[in-house]
């Protein structure tokens, strides 16, 4: 760098606030009278004139011009980290930028050709003025240079860069009077005392301070363990201390005081933030709900909110009052414009938590997610979709109330002001949008406006582009499907019993049309939205549709024609059930069910061998003397012979053929002769005419025959039983 300049070189050098030509600098050196001073000295050589030193230069353009020899190449920016700092961003970074300081001088003492003190005071100057080509963090942390700071951090560099790192501040941590007073309890007690009420100040603090430990404090000396005592300190110095304390607790004291602010700038979140796990379409939407801050021409009207995860596209809705109904609707535009979801997370208000919709979730097989009370950063993306709609959108809406207290005490006035004015608020703030008209704004500026905007989360990409990049499969529902499921359901979980008389609901007797449910049957009803003379009726579970009921007077339909279609319609149903029956009950005979219980009590059962003696008594003796008195003489070998005879069955004759009249098949005892005769030709093998056959078939399975068979049965064995007279 030259440090003696003639006029030209001056003028070449273009210098901010300095004359850009020769005339002009030897102008200026004659009015300052640049000649008449020792920092002028004649040009040797041809031509002749004068070359000035550059003191002689205003301060600003000296600098201007000794900053272009200050240079900084890209290694000189290369800063490795130390393992020794222990992670202490603070001294690491104070460190680096004493380095690159050091390097900046070192260079521009090499470009300059100074001496190292000149080199260095020029240095310091054109730091002073911001005009060094340093970092901007470097003049953040490295607020002023000076001659024994560029000596001092040159010996330590070339001891260890890392003693650069030496923080007067941390240094001094935790070595102050008041950490170490009472061996600690005076600072837990005052920062316990500011936990409970942040809002003290440091007079209130070091008066408690002093009532709690008096006007003097024991200090213990950390290396001998001494014990001294000191005066309380002033309140300046319990001001910077309170103030250090502060700092070291900050993250602790917000969470204490601000439970909500700190999970949203201090809480550790997991790695790709809320997000994170969503990695498709309709995986996982976020809804809730907020008071629109506007007004309409109906007064103020609520927004609920709908967004996917995955590719942030948003839906609104807006709706009168937080109602479960609203929640319903919102799920159907959603499921309409997008397809259904595996999983939708809301809070724990209770629209979110009503029957209706806990009920459309499940018979969607959609899996609903409710979030810790308090917590709404478990849902922060709709959460934030809220606010842009209430700061990107409503806040261009005439009618616009405010968005905090602040706003909204300005807004006020504005009231106040108005009412003095003789305007009502409408006036006041132009209102003049109808809830219908919000909706349909609020649809376009979703659609088009936040749809369409690139996303931070989403890297620069749209909502919009982002679901059109989804390759997941979309599953639809049918929209009439969908709107049953929406209907309303009475009281009850909409359970209701059949009665002779129908379905009660709304103290409305609903008579049922198409379906023949019996009394004590539990039925689910849905209302339907478009007659509220017709439910619609499900079996308990909701499984199975079962039909339609109608009540005659909301209906407008005739009540006698209306309970003559139902009778029908029960009468059928009972007609068709007992078809099957009717058919079985002719299987059964009178005296199955006396033989069925004989049956079933008869068990196989083995008895124990018992051992019997004879109990006799004397009047036993003498009855036993009457039996053995009327026993018969024994017979002799004829008499038995004819005995055997009469005992062994005799076989029926055969029926001759003959010719039955009428009259003989009108009386039981006909019919059943007349089918022993047909059984006795069959046994000889005796064919009998197919029209027989049929009858005795037919005959043979009623009532009549068993019971014929059974007395002629009884009759047989009692004949043979028959015993000869003594």
């Amino acid at each position: 760098m030259r440090i003696w300049l003639n006029a030209q070189e001056l003028a070449d050098l273009k210098l901010d606030g300095f004359p850009s030509s020769k005339m002009g600098v030897i102008k200026l050196a004659e009015r300052e009278g640049w000649a008449e001073t020792r920092l002028a000295r004649r040009r040797e050589g041809r031509g002749g004139g004068f070359e000035y030193h550059i003191d002689l230069l205003p301060l600003p353009q000296r600098l201007q011009y000794c900053a272009g020899f200050v240079e900084l190449r890209g290694e000189d920016l290369i800063l490795e980290s130390s393992d020794d700092l222990d992670n202490d961003h603070k001294a690491e970074r104070k460190r680096n930028a004493k380095l690159i300081v050091l390097r900046a001088a070192d260079r521009f003492r090499v470009q300059s050709g100074m001496l190292q003190a000149a080199a260095d005071h020029w240095f310091i100057q054109i730091y002073g003025a911001r005009k060094a080509p340093v970092p901007g963090w470097v003049y953040h942390t490295l607020k002023s240079l000076s001659l024994r700071s560029l000596s001092r951090w040159r010996a330590q560099a070339s001891e260890d860069q890392n003693r650069l790192a030496y923080h007067p501040a941390e240094a001094r941590k935790e070595s102050g009077v008041l950490d170490k007073a009472e061996n600690g309890k005076l600072k837990s007690y005052v920062m316990a005392a500011l936990f409970q009420q942040p809002h003290f100040k440091a007079n209130v603090l070091k008066a408690m301070a002093e009532e709690k430990f008096g006007k003097q404090i024991e200090i213990v000396n950390p290396e001998t363990g001494e014990i001294s005592k000191r005066d309380m300190p002033p309140l300046r110095t319990f001001q910077h201390t309170l103030a250090r304390w502060k700092l070291e607790y900050a993250s602790a004291l917000k969470r204490h005081t601000d439970p909500d602010g700190w999970k949203n700038t201090d809480r550790a979140v997991m790695v790709g933030g809320a997000s994170a796990g969503i990695v498709e379409l309709n995986q996982l939407w976020e809804i809730d709900a907020s008071p629109v801050d506007m007004l309409t021409t109906e007064g103020r009207w609520n927004v609920y909110a709908c967004i996917d995860v995955w590719s942030r596209r948003a839906i609104f809705l807006i709706s009168c009052t937080p109602r479960a109904d609203a929640v319903g609707l919102l799920v159907r535009e959603a499921i309409m414009k997008w397809g259904v979801p595996d999983a939708i997370k809301s809070d724990n208000g209770s629209d979110f938590k009503a029957k209706s919709t806990v009920r459309l979730l499940e018979a969607l097989n959609i899996e609903h997610l409710l979030c810790p009370p308090y917590s709404p950063e478990k849902k922060p993306h709709v959460e934030r979709v809220i606010k842009t709609f209430q700061h990107g959108f409503v806040e261009l809406l005439p009618g616009f109330v405010g968005h905090n207290v602040g706003e909204r005490s300005v807004i006020e006035g504005r009231k106040a002001f108005a009412k003095r004015l003789g305007l009502d608020e409408y006036d006041a703030f132009g209102v003049d949008v109808s809830p219908e008209e919000l909706q349909t704004m609020a649809n376009e500026w979703a659609e088009n406006v936040y749809g369409r905007n690139p996303h931070g989360g989403l890297k620069k990409m749209t909502p919009e582009a982002k679901a059109a990049t989804s390759a997941a499969r979309v599953l639809t529902v049918d929209p009439e499907a969908l709107d049953v499921l929406l209907a309303a359901v009475p009281s009850n979980n909409g359970i209701r019993t059949v009665t002779k008389e129908g379905i009660r609901v709304n103290n409305e007797r609903y008579v049922l049309t198409d379906c023949a449910e019996m009394p004590g049957t539990q039925v689910l009803c849905r209302m339907d939205p478009k007659d509220l003379g017709r439910i619609w009726l499900f079996d308990a579970e909701g499984l199975t549709f079962l039909g339609h009921a109608i009540c005659a007077d909301l209906a407008g339909a005739d009540p006698v024609e209306t309970i003559s279609r139902s009778r029908a319609i029960q009468k059928a149903f009972l007609d068709e059930q007992m078809v099957p029956i009717k058919q079985a009950m002719k299987e059964i005979g009178p005296r199955d069910a006396l033989r069925a219980v004989l049956n079933e009590t008869r068990a196989e059962v083995v008895p124990f061998p018992v051992k019997r003696d004879e109990h006799a008594t004397p009047q036993t003796r003498a009855a036993s003397d009457v039996r053995k008195r009327r026993e018969p003489k024994a017979l002799s070998e004829k008499e038995a012979a004819i005995m055997a005879n009469l005992k062994a069955p005799q076989p029926l004759p055969k029926p001759a053929a003959q010719v039955h009249t009428l009259s003989d098949f009108q009386t039981p005892e006909g019919r059943f002769k007349r089918a022993m005769q047909f059984e006795a030709r069959l046994n000889d093998g005796i064919a009998i005419p197919d029209d027989d056959a049929i009858w005795l078939a037919g005959y043979k399975a009623g009532s009549e025959y068993r019971a014929w068979r059974i007395r002629f049965d009884d009759m047989q064995k009692r004949r043979n039983s028959v015993q000869p007279a003594s």
